[in-house]
């Protein structure tokens, strides 16, 4: 009998994610001291595994991070490749061997840049903005076909949960009527499915700026988080929002995320529902504050529930078990002062508790 050890890390191993992003972080790590700062940061809170998601203000300052980050990860042993950017000088800047194939035929000076896929998320180059692309798969008119459909539209960051939550709650219908998983749909929800298939490809011509400033605006001299929570009936759901300010004191505000989850099948009271949109809304706070890499003031906190608000700022009150483990988390991660009132005819994060139509959503959310 002989016994045979591996030399090197299988490819496809449970422990493959984890192996190689050590080597990557420590790769960083070893050569801190010859690297630029601004390499070996975008190595430490950059990658998600093997790719690299970097903005940077100015084409002068991507030039040399690209060129730094390559040759931080060669003393490694790495050789990245696949490059691609919204700007041509940078791409230009890149060997064509270590541009992505979109990109590697190119006349940068003259063609349109293309568009790439980015952690499953459709990136336009050439206008710089996050886009989606529609297709339905045609799938049975079951409760599991139904499933499938709506788990094949890839949103991480939110922007389409308002018009995916009706699709949601027809899901939740059939559940709550205890409807077998590959039994046909009756004829009402059967045509509740059709009119929002037809109302959702609307978004094929849906797009979002990548970036959170306007062109022009120029240097952040103030940051402060916003997050807006509600809660109805069928759904609740919580958006965040970057409000920002310039040296000139001009201010704009930019979408950051955005949740919306389906109401339990038994039934909860209003407030209850309200009270646990906060406690998203100070979970993506801390989410963002751990993302975003920005000084941030204190965060703001708004919501339409006076009874909600009265339960955070209260300090003598004995709460019942559900309330009190709440409200015990949002008074440890923030300030009763952070808490403002808003009407439910301006709070945004309404459209995430109660759905919107495609055709809304293109129009502005009215």
């Amino acid at each position: 009998m002989k016994e045979y050890r591996m030399m090197v890390h299988l490819f496809g191993a449970t422990s493959s994610p984890s192996v190689a992003s050590y080597a990557l972080r420590r790769t960083a790590e070893d050569h801190k001291e010859e690297a630029s700062p601004e390499a070996v940061q975008t190595v430490l809170c950059n990658f998600y595994v093997d790719d690299c998601l970097k903005s940077v203000a100015t084409e002068e300052a991507a030039v040399k991070l690209v060129s730094d980050l390559r040759a931080l990860c060669t003393s490694g042993g790495f050789t990245l490749t696949k490059w691609t950017s919204n700007s041509r000088k940078v791409l230009m800047s890149i060997p064509e061997e270590h541009r992505a194939n979109e990109v590697k035929d190119l006349d940068l000076r003259h063609d349109t840049l293309p568009v790439e896929r980015t952690l499953g998320v459709q990136w336009n180059t050439e206008a710089d903005t996050f886009t989606y692309t529609i297709r339905l798969q045609d799938k049975p008119m079951t409760r599991r076909g139904i499933l499938s459909v709506i788990n094949s539209i890839y949103d991480p960051l939110g922007f389409l949960a308002p018009v995916i939550l009706p699709a949601k709650l027809l899901l939740k219908d059939l559940c709550k009527e205890q409807h077998g998983w590959d039994k046909e749909i009756n004829e009402k929800h059967a045509k509740i499915w059709k009119k929002w298939k037809e109302d959702v490809v609307l978004l094929s011509n849906f797009h979002v700026s990548r970036c959170l400033k306007p062109t022009g605006f120029g240097c952040t001299v103030v940051a402060q988080l916003h997050h807006f929570s509600d809660a109805s009936d069928y759904a609740y759901g919580t958006v965040s929002y970057l409000l920002m300010e310039n040296r000139r004191g001009k201010r704009h505000c930019a979408f950051l995320i955005g949740k919306s989850r389906v109401s339990p099948l038994k039934q909860v009271t209003i407030p209850r529902l309200e009270l646990t949109a906060a406690v998203i809304s100070v979970r993506m706070d801390r989410l963002l504050r751990q993302e975003l890499q920005v000084p941030l003031q204190q965060s703001v906190f708004w919501m339409d529930s006076t009874t909600v608000l009265r339960y955070i700022d209260s300090e003598t009150s004995r709460f019942k078990t559900f309330v009190a483990n709440r409200v015990s988390l949002i008074r440890e991660a923030t300030k009763p002062s952070q808490w403002k009132y808003v009407t439910s005819t301006e709070n945004p994060a309404d459209q995430a508790s109660r759905g919107l139509k495609a055709k809304d959503l293109l129009e502005g959310g009215s």
